[in-house]
């Protein structure tokens, strides 16, 4: 892998989508919590004190409350792509729990080479077609030795909706995701060091697809592959996908499945990699995952 796109998405969409949910993404997130709170009790296994810490992809700024919670001493940078959100994010600062605030694009992060100690990222990769660029450049603003901790959506993430669409619709409406062959390639090709990779796959039900594609407006989550049609979709397509996916219902409701990837590397040092067990690698085995009730 050279760091060509995986798949092709949108960014201006990304950017318009997200900035539209800044106001309703929180009351929505009850996964996105779930999926941080794993996130961030993963850091237990690295003995480290940053001193600057990234977080990327912040959105509304709950991932950076928690670090300052953890990190009292710590400099934290709360960056996403959308104006919206860091507003949003603001709100939740306070005299005691302050963070900065940056709005830019991973692909082009604007800090400066070997600032960072810590850069954790939250379900934003999902949203970023060129994975390597983004590691590049994590790479590149990384201290030697510093670490790198994020999760994001693998290939199986609603693929129920995206058959059901399939089956009323030659369009694509569901985005892509890339899986971990992919990352773990674009980890690499991005320089950095030791990359590991778990995977856990999350079931959630709902009402009907109506209450899931709400839910999807209301994270910003809506479909910016850039080959996606453009026009509204007629009623007799979206009343075929619904019944469509009515044809996977079970007792609890309507299934959507959330393949959750988790990865960790360093900026390339060797000599910085973290000792456990004697080994100069994180086992997988390790890097424990919870379960998510609705």
């Amino acid at each position: 892998m050279n760091g060509e796109r995986l798949f092709h998405l949108d960014r201006a969409a990304v950017k318009r989508s997200f900035g539209r949910a800044s106001r309703s993404y929180d009351a929505a997130a009850g996964l996105q919590r779930a999926i941080q709170q794993e996130l961030l009790e993963r850091l237990q296994f690295f003995s480290i004190e940053p001193a600057t810490i990234l977080d990327l992809g912040a959105g509304t700024g709950a991932t950076s409350v928690e670090l300052r919670h953890r990190y009292r001493r710590a400099d934290i940078i709360a960056l996403d792509i959308a104006h919206e959100m860091l507003r949003a994010a603001g709100r939740r600062q306070w005299p005691w729990r302050r963070f900065s605030r940056l709005c830019a694009d991973a692909n082009a992060l604007p800090l400066a080479d070997h600032s960072i100690d810590l850069a954790i990222s939250n379900l934003m990769l999902q949203w970023c077609d060129r994975p390597a660029l983004v590691f590049a450049e994590l790479q590149r603003v990384l201290k030697p030795g510093g670490l790198v901790l994020f999760s994001t959506f693998g290939p199986t993430t609603l693929q129920e909706l995206r058959e059901a669409w399939l089956r009323a619709d030659p369009h694509v409406h569901v985005s892509d995701f890339p899986d971990m062959p992919a990352l773990s390639a674009a980890m690499q090709h991005g320089g950095l060091s030791e990359p590991v990779l778990d995977v856990e796959h999350r079931v959630i039900h709902y009402r009907d697809a109506e209450a899931l594609l709400h839910e999807l407006r209301a994270l910003g989550a809506r479909n910016a592959h850039a080959e996606r049609a453009r026009g509204l979709t007629g009623r007799g397509r979206f009343e075929a996908m619904r019944q469509g996916y009515e044809r996977g219902r079970v007792a609890a409701g309507l299934p959507a499945t959330y393949e959750v990837i988790y990865g960790a590397a360093f900026a390339s040092d060797r000599h910085a990699m973290q000792q456990i067990a004697g080994e100069t690698v994180i086992p997988l085995q390790a890097l424990t995952t919870r379960r998510f009730n609705p």
